[in-house]
């Protein structure tokens, strides 16, 4: 475990885990819903990248370049491919410092999973502002590559938990939970006025044109968190009666590679050698 401290701020993370970050305190209290002790389910981590996609392709199957891929998906979500590798793998630290880490992950390409060869650089800062992440892939092939990105920080729920955004739409999704179509926010959930977590429905939805800001107020405090283009999409996870909810930045929505032509999806064509990169900050002050 690493743990970085800078001002008020504190993070514990985990490289071998998934990239993982485990805690994120500020002045001695929770941000992000700590990991329990011990825990080795990526799933119970406080943050973890999305790379070289985000949330769900459907079945795991897409056609890009007229190549058709069929990717393997875990048991626990099928039948769909789920977030990429990136939060399945362990990291090489590259550099560390009191307050700052860099890690890497390459992907060599695979017959039977992605086929694309790729690098993934994730560096995790703490200053007396508060968090940093970015994140960024580089095909490191020597064929087009489809790609996305995205981080999944899973925030402490409290009482008072209340949440602020704006978006232009909402992916309405099937019982398959793959999106079906664009509509107004108010038909899900509304944040634009701010709404408590208490009064929300259940929430597992992609938010289209979201300006890449987003508001927390709880237990006495504001938590801000700000995305970089090209995260113009969040998907929030807010399920009923537990400690924690989601506000995911990514840079392209839900099973956009199975995405109508002509659609502004947000999947990026990542040429030979170039790179895709995005970042997310998070900062509190006291009400």
């Amino acid at each position: 475990m690493i743990v970085l401290t800078a001002g008020d701020w504190r993070a514990t993370l985990a490289p071998g885990l998934g990239g993982a970050v485990l805690t994120l305190d500020w002045r001695g209290q929770p941000v992000f819903r700590p990991t329990p002790d011990g825990a080795t389910d990526i799933l119970e981590t406080a943050c973890f990248p999305l790379v070289p996609y985000a949330n769900r392709i459907a079945d795991g199957r897409f056609v890009f370049e007229g190549r058709s891929v069929q990717l393997p998906t875990l048991e626990r979500f099928a039948p769909h491919a789920l977030h990429g590798d990136g939060w399945l793998l362990p990291w090489t630290v590259e550099s560390q410092t009191e307050n700052r880490v860099e890690m890497s992950l390459d992907w060599p390409g695979d017959t039977d999973g992605w086929p694309w060869p790729w690098r993934a650089r994730q560096v995790v800062e703490l200053t007396d502002e508060g968090l940093s992440i970015s994140l960024s892939v580089t095909n490191t092939g020597n064929a087009i590559m489809p790609a996305g990105l995205g981080l999944h920080p899973y925030f402490h729920r409290y009482a008072d938990s209340r949440l602020t955004l704006s978006a232009e739409g909402v992916w309405i999704t099937d019982a398959r939970e793959i999106p079906e179509r664009l509509a107004p926010v108010a038909e899900v959930a509304d944040w634009s006025n701010g709404l408590a977590l208490a009064d929300a429905p259940f929430v597992d939805h992609a938010y289209a044109g979201w300006t890449g800001e987003a508001v927390l107020n709880d237990g006495g405090r504001w938590v801000m968190l700000s995305a970089y283009a090209p995260a113009h999409w969040t998907q929030v996870y807010a399920p009923l009666g537990v400690d924690f909810f989601c506000v995911e930045p990514v840079t392209h929505r839900p099973d956009a590679h199975n995405a109508p032509a002509g659609e502004d999806h947000g999947l990026a064509r990542l040429a030979p050698g170039e790179t895709s990169s995005f970042a997310m900050r998070i900062g509190a002050t006291p009400l």
